[in-house]
C-alpha cells in the first residue's frame, strides 16, 4: 500500500479542504469511516459494497440508526481498489468498499446502437495516480 497523497497522517475518510460540504444522515447499516456511502433509502446512508450511486465519502464511523456525516464536496483521502488514473472519474465500490476507475463507456453515435450512459455512478474525480488496491490517494468528490 503506497500513500501518494503526501500526508501520511491523515487517515482515509479525512479531508484537509476548507469549503468542503459534510451533511449529515441517518445511518441505514453501520458505516465505517472513508466508506463510499449511497442512498439505501429516504435520507438514509449505508455502505457500498458494490456499484452503487454513491453521495459522498462518510468522515466519520456511525453505528445503524445514528447520524452520519458525509462529504458530499470536496476534497477527502479514500482507498483505492484497483489502479486508478489521475483526472480519472471514480465510482464506489468494490466488495471491501474502495473507489475503482470509472471506464468510459462507448457510445455509438451512427444510430444502429443503444446505449446507456450511468451519470450517476460518478463519484468524484482521482487527484492523483494509484498503482495497486489498497493505495491511497484524494478525490475530488
Amino acid at each position: 500500500m503506497t500513500d501518494y497523497t503526501e500526508k501520511s497522517w491523515m487517515a482515509i475518510g479525512e479531508t484537509d479542504d476548507p469549503n468542503a460540504v459534510i451533511e449529515s444522515f441517518e445511518a441505514a447499516a453501520p458505516v465505517t469511516k472513508g466508506d463510499p456511502v449511497y442512498f439505501s433509502a429516504d435520507h438514509k446512508v449505508s455502505p457500498a459494497a458494490a456499484a452503487q450511486d454513491c453521495i459522498g465519502i462518510a468522515v466519520k464511523s456511525a453505528a445503524s440508526g445514528a447520524q452520519c456525516p458525509v462529504l458530499t464536496s470536496g476534497r477527502v483521502k479514500v482507498k483505492a481498489g484497483d489502479a486508478i488514473a489521475r483526472g480519472k472519474a471514480v465510482y464506489g465500490a468494490d466488495a471491501s468498499k474502495r473507489v475503482l476507475e470509472l471506464s468510459d463507456q462507448a457510445v455509438d453515435e451512427s444510430g444502429s446502437a443503444s446505449y446507456t450512459i450511468y451519470y450517476n455512478h460518478k463519484l468524484g474525480t482521482a487527484l492523483e495516480t494509484t498503482s495497486v488496491a489498497d493505495d491511497l490517494l484524494f478525490i475530488q468528490v
